[in-house]
C-alpha cells in the first residue's frame, strides 16, 4: 500500500509557507491604506493552521526518497490542493467571486496559463493584483523544478532524455530537488529583478514594473489592468519579449553558464530551434501586415514579435486584439499555441523539444521505408535516443491531443460555440491564457463562462501543467498496485 505520510508532509509544509507569502500582499494593502489587508490575515491564518496541522500528522523521517507512485500523487496533488488555499484571498476579498471563479483564478495563476475571470482589474485592491502575480511567480519556479527533477525519473513526455542534464537523482528525489531548487532560485529571482529594473526604466511604475516582471518571469501573463499589455506600447513590449525568451529557455543553461561553460546554451538545438520559429512566424506576420494592412513596418514588427513571443511561450500578455488583423493571423497564433518554449523552462504547451523527436522518428522511419534492411539511430544534441524516449513523446502527442478534443467537446456540451469551445480548450491544455473569439479572445476574459465550463477548463489547465500522463496515471489500476 503507499505510504501518504511524505506527500502529506511535504504538502502541509508547502501549504504553511503559502500561507506565509500571502503576508506579503497584506502590507501591500496596508501600506496602501486599503482595509482589504484583513482578507490576507484571515486566509494567512489558515493556511498556516491547515499546513501545521498536516505537517504535525505526517511528520515522521522520511530519508528513503519517494517511490515512483508517490512522486506521480505529489506532483499531481500539490497542483490540486495548493489552488484552494491560494483561493482564499479571492473567495473572501474585494471579488466577491464564487469559488467557481476563485479556483479558476488560482489555478490559472499557479499553473501560469493567465487566463482571469476578473473584470476592471485596474480597480481591484493592489494587495488582490500582487497576489494574482505572485501565485504565477510560484507555479513558473515550482514546473521549472518539477520539469528537472520529477518527470525525468518519472520518463513521463520523452522527458528521460534530460535525466543527466537535470543532475542524475538515482532515487533520491527530494535532497536532489532541495539542491535543484537553490540553483534555480537564485537565477529566477536574480533575472526577475533585472526584468523589474528593465520595465521601471521604460516608463513602467514601480508597482506595475513588480508585478509585470513576476507574470513575465513565469510566463503566466496576468496584468495589472483589462488592457493588458495594450497600454504599455513601444519599448515595453522590447522589453518583455527579451524576458519571455529568457523565462522560454532551458535553466539548466543558465545554471551551467554560472558554473563557467557557455558552449551547451549555444549548442542547445532546443534554443536554436525555438528563435527560429520566432524569427519566421515574426516576419510573416509583419509582411502581412504591411501589405494587407497598410501598418507602419516598426509598429507591424513590434506587434508581430511581442505577440508571437507572448503566444508561443505560453506568456499570453497581448498588446493588441490581433483578431482583428484578419483570419489568416488568428489561425496562426492558434497553432502558433500549440508549440511551447523549451522544456526545463517556464514556458508551457507541447515543447519544441517533442516536436524535434517527432520529426527525426519521422525522418528515420521514411529511410527505412526506402532502405528496409538499413540500420538508423536515432540521435539528439549528439547522444542516442533509447527506444522508451520516442515511445514516451508518440505517447505524449496522442494524449494531449484527445485531451484537447475531450475538453472542447464537453464545453461545447454546455452550450459554447465552436470557437470558443476549441480554443478554450487548447488555451487551457497548453497554458496559453487568451483564446479566440469574442467571449475569451485577447481583449476579453473567462468571467461570462458558466460554472461547468470554468470546472472544466480548470482540470484542464491542470492536466496540462503536469504533461498529462502524470495525471492520467493515476486513474489506471495497474498504478496503484505495489
Amino acid at each position: 500500500m503507499i505510504d501518504f505520510r511524505p506527500i502529506g508532509y511535504v504538502l502541509g509544509i508547502l501549504v504553511g509557507i503559502l500561507g506565509i507569502t500571502m503576508l506579503i500582499p497584506m502590507g501591500f494593502d496596508m501600506a496602501s491604506g486599503s482595509d482589504h489587508w484583513e482578507v490576507f490575515l484571515y486566509s494567512s491564518v489558515i493556511c498556516i493552521l491547515m499546513g501545521g496541522a498536516m505537517t504535525i500528522a505526517t511528520d515522521e523521517r522520511h530519508d528513503d526518497g519517494l517511490s515512483i507512485q508517490q512522486m506521480f500523487l505529489l506532483t499531481t496533488v500539490l497542483w490540486v490542493v495548493l489552488p484552494i488555499f491560494a483561493s482564499l484571498p479571492f473567495l473572501l476579498g474585494a471579488t466577491d467571486a464564487s469559488f467557481a471563479d476563485a479556483f479558476f483564478e488560482s489555478t490559472s495563476g499557479l499553473t501560469t496559463t493567465g487566463a482571469t475571470v476578473f473584470s476592471n482589474l485596474q480597480d481591484l485592491p493592489e494587495g488582490l493584483l500582487l497576489w494574482r502575480s505572485m501565485l504565477q511567480w510560484f507555479g513558473g519556479v515550482g514546473i521549472i523544478v518539477v520539469a528537472m527533477v520529477f518527470l525525468p525519473e518519472l520518463r513521463i513526455g520523452g522527458m528521460q532524455v534530460f535525466r543527466s542534464e537535470a543532475f542524475d537523482t538515482h532515487g533520491k528525489v527530494l535532497p536532489r530537488a532541495a539542491e535543484i531548487s537553490g540553483a534555480i532560485s537564485v537565477i529566477y529571482i536574480g533575472i526577475t529583478f533585472i526584468c523589474m529594473l528593465s520595465y521601471a526604466a521604460v516608463g513602467m511604475s514601480g508597482f506595475e514594473a513588480f508585478n509585470h516582471a513576476l507574470t513575465t518571469m513565469s510566463t503566466g501573463g496576468f496584468s495589472t489592468s483589462d488592457a493588458s499589455f495594450g497600454v504599455y506600447q513601444g519599448a515595453p513590449e522590447y522589453v518583455a519579449t527579451i524576458f519571455m525568451v529568457l523565462a522560454s529557455l532551458p535553466f539548466v543553461r543558465y545554471i551551467q553558464l554560472l558554473a563557467g561553460t557557455a558552449k551547451p546554451l549555444w549548442r542547445d538545438s532546443q534554443i536554436h530551434a525555438y528563435l527560429v520559429v520566432i524569427f519566421i512566424l515574426t516576419v510573416v506576420l509583419t509582411l502581412f501586415q504591411v501589405f494587407l494592412n497598410a501598418s507602419s513596418v516598426e509598429m507591424s514588427f513590434r506587434e508581430a514579435l511581442f505577440n508571437v513571443t507572448s503566444i508561443i511561450s505560453g506568456t499570453g500578455f497581448a498588446s493588441t486584439d490581433y483578431q482583428l488583423w484578419g483570419s489568416f493571423p488568428a489561425v496562426c497564433f492558434f497553432f502558433v499555441g500549440l508549440i511551447g518554449g523549451c522544456a526545463g523552462s517556464t514556458a508551457c504547451s507541447i515543447k519544441i523539444f517533442r516536436y524535434q523527436m517527432l520529426f527525426l522518428s519521422l525522418k528515420n522511419h521514411i529511410k527505412s521505408i526506402h532502405s528496409p534492411h538499413g540500420v538508423f539511430s536515432l540521435r539528439y544534441q549528439g547522444r542516442s535516443v533509447e527506444d522508451d524516449v520516442i515511445s514516451s513523446v508518440m505517447a505524449f502527442f496522442t494524449l494531449f491531443l484527445v485531451t484537447l478534443g475531450v475538453i472542447a467537446v464537453l464545453l461545447s456540451a454546455t452550450g459554447l460555440d465552436m470557437v470558443t469551445s476549441i480554443s478554450g480548450a487548447a488555451t487551457a491544455v497548453a497554458n496559453i491564457g487568451p483564446g479566440l473569439g469574442d467571449i475569451i479572445g485577447p481583449s476579453g476574459n473567462f468571467g461570462p463562462l458558466n460554472d461547468t465550463a470554468k470546472w472544466i477548463l480548470s482540470a484542464g489547465m491542470l492536466i496540462g501543467r503536469l504533461e498529462v500522463m502524470s495525471v492520467f496515471a493515476l486513474f489506471t489500476f495497474r498504478f496503484w498496485q505495489v
